[in-house]
């Protein structure tokens, strides 16, 4: 393979305006995000001095993706997906000015706080499952992947730089301030999604409230790649996620040095950003179910490793190791889903995605928690990896469409055979991404 062909895959930012408006608003918007979630914490910290209320934080975020998730999913298969994800991307930017405000005059007690952080959430419940069913729109099939590793890379980037950023602006300016950058930042996510073209689930929409969510949930049930493709990353997740534990293990193992767990908490980034670099090197296999099972259980491996590291350079070797599995994991995973779900139920599936995102690595992190408890961090930390390594097997062993031909019949199939793209309005009418690659 040449160098250039193991970078990571620019083509969809070339051949796809509409993909690049839409990137580049949600990195940007991915930023402030996460400099927003750092200045809660730190606001609510200052209130309240308390633990209990800091980790709440995770819980106003995450109760209302989990409940409203799959009918905010099904609503999402019914309606104009791009007036939708406007809709409710403008209640977060809203929700960012009210944070904001509260900030500046600091009248609002920490749960007031916690509260709009809430309703962010639950506009995030729809707006997340409605920015999945673009891409499939956007772009080819057979750039696909490529497209999804450009959105992790971003991801992973507002992940390392946001947090420093809040850092600073809030001991410089307050919490205010990174609120009112959140909210400012929304304004390029929206002029990033305004110029899409008109994206409904056409002649099946989903049928109303629970029933759709039924239907939904067979789906799942009923497709192999996407089941195994979603019970993989369960795996990787509830059962070996580790960052609960690193404070443990590094007071257990490496003499409690607080900057050893800030280089434990940065080197699974580090890792997920040079996978993304040369994503190159597995977005473009056709088989992506096999990758993302090559993934997952590296991550599982890794962690087993970790567990039993001699020290603290092998750890954090482990550790980059595992933020790369991570990636390719989660990539190959995205793939396998949008290539095997109809247009009618992206959102939907999108809804699923992304519960499966917020919750798994919560119960994962409780889990390691719990076993560390009683037990200890070197044991939560192999016992999760090889609980991760058995099943990631057993998925693999039983979804033929996860292992190579089948899966990889789909993507030459889809590839031979594209739906037509949608035009591009602000594009003198053409299809965008009609380019080859």
């Amino acid at each position: 393979m040449r160098f250039g062909h193991a970078l990571i895959d620019l083509t969809p930012l070339r051949t796809s305006p509409p993909f690049r408006r839409l990137w580049a608003g949600q990195s940007l918007s991915a930023l402030g995000s996460q400099m927003t979630l750092v200045a809660v914490l730190v606001q609510v910290w200052r209130m309240t001095e308390s633990t209990t209320w800091t980790g709440a934080v995770g819980l106003a975020q995450a109760i209302p993706l989990v409940a409203l998730g799959l009918f905010a999913g099904s609503l999402v298969d019914r309606v104009d997906r791009r007036r939708f994800y406007l809709l409710t991307t403008g209640g977060e930017a809203l929700c960012s000015l009210l944070l904001a405000l509260q900030a500046f005059l600091g009248h609002l007690p920490a749960a007031g706080v916690l509260g709009l952080l809430a309703l962010q959430s639950f506009f995030v419940a729809g707006a997340g499952p409605a920015s999945r069913t673009f891409v499939p729109h956007l772009l080819p099939r057979h750039q696909l992947a490529a497209g999804l590793a450009l959105r992790r890379i971003a991801f992973q980037g507002a992940m390392l730089l946001g947090p420093a950023l809040a850092g600073l602006i809030v001991s410089g300016f307050g919490a205010g301030a990174c609120y009112l950058i959140d909210a400012l930042t929304f304004v390029a996510a929206l002029h990033g999604a305004a110029g899409l073209p008109r994206t409904s689930p056409g002649d099946e929409p989903a049928r109303p409230g629970l029933r759709g969510v039924l239907d939904g949930l067979a789906f799942l049930a009923r497709t192999p790649a996407v089941r195994g493709a979603l019970l993989t990353d369960l795996a990787t997740t509830v059962l070996s996620m580790p960052v609960s534990l690193f404070p443990l293990i590094v007071a257990e193992r490496f003499g409690g040095d607080p900057r050893a767990l800030g280089l434990f908490l940065t080197a699974i980034a580090v890792g997920g950003v040079a996978a993304s670099l040369f994503s190159g090197t597995f977005t473009r296999s056709p088989r992506p179910g096999l990758v993302m099972l090559a993934g997952s259980a590296t991550w599982g491996a890794a962690l087993t490793l970790l567990g039993v590291a001699p020290g603290p350079c092998a750890a954090l070797a482990l550790l980059v190791l595992a933020g790369a599995a991570d990636t390719v994991s989660v990539v190959s995973r995205g793939t396998v889903v949008q290539t095997h779900t109809p247009d009618a139920l992206l959102g939907r599936v999108g809804a699923a995605e992304q519960i499966v995102g917020q919750a798994g690595p919560d119960l994962g992190n409780m889990r390691g928690g719990l076993v560390a408890d009683a037990t200890s961090g070197t044991a939560a930390l192999v016992s999760g990896g090889l609980l991760c390594l058995g099943a990631v097997a057993v998925v693999g062993l039983t979804t033929a469409d996860l292992r190579g031909r089948r899966a990889a019949r789909t993507v030459r199939t889809a590839r031979a055979v594209p739906p037509p793209p949608l035009p591009d309005p602000e594009n003198g009418g053409r299809v965008p991404g009609d380019s080859p690659s």
